[in-house]
């Protein structure tokens, strides 16, 4: 036997061959990284898993509800309803926003389209666009569940603030010359990203509604025969799709649904795999030490957790609904309560987002809404943080959704039938010839 000092130390592989210690070592480390690689990765599985089944029944909930309410929609009488500058077109402008869809793509999208038309900016590019994506239906119902009913009613004050001070900046900071290059500008999108031609599901605004405001006079752009067409197509279009809730009415209504999905679930998909990897891969201590460079409970607390939600949204690169599992990350981890809501207000301010913007509006434009949404973001947060602390409503970091596993497992099993109607009645029934209403 071949005697060796203690760090020299040899034993014999199956195939005869003697390793050292230190590669004994580095071996059996290798081996225990895989084990705790495929440990963290299930925790990631897991943590996808747990979300997608609390949350399922809520998005096809708002999903049905948004694509019911977009089957009534003219986008031509939003844009003539949303020309001044005022509280009414900033009210109107939210409104609509609400009643559209989630998907920041799709809201930037129709944003441009209503804004090239003749949409004033603050009834635009501040209320319309940002009510669509963080004061929908979906995204109240998802944050809901997994944060709380608090953090519902937060977001929507938050995002009152937030239009406010946004129309503020457009319009008494932001020169009116600026906003009118940015309509004029050329589209740079080369057919790319053409969100209108994507979106057939541009927003309309519900006949019995628009009755009751007093109508602009038509554009004197528009002859009279193509007003007269104009209108016809569309007297022709809500008789065919709006007899709700006729059964033509709810299929038409059931394929803006999966337009919907379509339009976002890959967000969804993003954002839950990254929140996953996050809360499986960074230590709570890491969130814990980041927080807590300023003394808790100061202002400089709240200021830099809400500073650090806008960042932490932007570099995280997922939007809308997919931000509410990552906000439960931040949330468990001890940032501060309006730092959750700055968090999601920066959803608008994404790279590829300002890229779009970029080409839209031009690079002068696409830096101003940048910063601009960067700065009332931040405020927003901090603003609702202290009235939530005044109210004495702001839950416990460990309080999560309102929904039991019991009514989970009802509602999910109520809705799954109605999501596998909508799929049924968007790509199965068209090819048996039958209802050939498009979305």
């Amino acid at each position: 036997m071949t005697e060796v000092g203690l760090n020299t130390s040899v034993i014999e592989d199956i195939g005869g061959r003697k390793m050292g210690v230190i590669e004994i070592y580095m071996m059996s480390s290798q081996v225990s990284g895989i084990v705790l690689a495929t440990g963290s990765l299930r925790e990631v599985a897991q943590f996808v898993a747990e979300w997608a089944w609390d949350i399922w029944w809520a998005l096809v909930l708002g999903f049905t509800i948004s694509g019911a309410i977009q089957a009534y929609v003219s986008q031509e009488r939003m844009v003539e309803l949303l020309g001044g500058r005022g509280f009414r077109e900033i009210g109107l402008g939210s409104f609509f926003g609400f009643l559209s869809s989630s998907c920041s793509f799709a809201a930037i999208a129709t944003t441009r389209t209503i804004f090239k038309k003749g949409a004033s900016p603050e009834a635009s590019l501040a209320a319309f666009q940002f009510a669509s994506t963080n004061l929908v239906i979906e995204i109240g119902l998802v944050m809901w569940i997994l944060l709380g009913w608090q953090f519902v009613v937060a977001d929507f004050l938050g995002g009152v603030f937030l239009i406010f001070l946004f129309a503020v900046i457009t319009k008494y900071l932001i020169p009116n010359s600026w906003f009118e290059s940015a309509r004029d500008h050329p589209d740079e999108t080369g057919g790319g990203m053409q969100m209108d031609t994507i979106l057939s599901l541009l927003l309309r605004v519900p006949k019995r509604l628009l009755s009751s405001f007093s109508p602009r006079s038509p554009s004197t752009t528009t002859s009279s025969h193509e007003h007269k067409h104009t209108h016809e197509h569309h007297h022709e279009a809500h008789t065919e799709h709006n007899q709700m809730p006729s059964r033509i009415g709810w299929r038409y209504a059931f394929r803006r649904a999966i337009h919907e999905w379509k339009m976002v679930w890959s967000d969804i998909i993003v954002g839950f795999v990254i929140a996953g990897f996050i809360a499986a891969y960074v230590p709570q201590s890491t969130w814990t030490q980041l927080f807590a460079l300023a003394p808790q409970g100061t202002f400089a607390w709240v200021a830099l957790g809400s500073l650090i939600g806008v960042i932490v949204g932007i570099v995280t690169f997922i939007c809308s609904v997919a931000n509410v599992p990552f906000a439960l990350v931040l949330w468990s981890a001890g940032i501060p309560f309006g730092g959750v809501l700055s968090f999601i207000f920066a959803d608008l301010i994404v790279p590829q987002i300002v890229n779009i913007y970029r080409k839209y509006y031009g690079l002068r434009m696409a830096i101003t809404l940048f910063v601009s949404i960067f700065l009332v973001a931040f405020v927003s947060g901090i603003l609702i943080h202290y009235l939530f602390v005044g109210l004495n409503l702001v839950p416990q970091a460990t309080t999560g959704g309102a929904v039991s596993g019991t009514y989970t497992l009802v509602l999910n099993v109520l809705f799954t039938p109605l999501f596998l109607a909508q799929v049924y009645v968007t790509y199965i029934e068209p090819r048996r010839g039958s209802y050939s209403v498009s979305a």
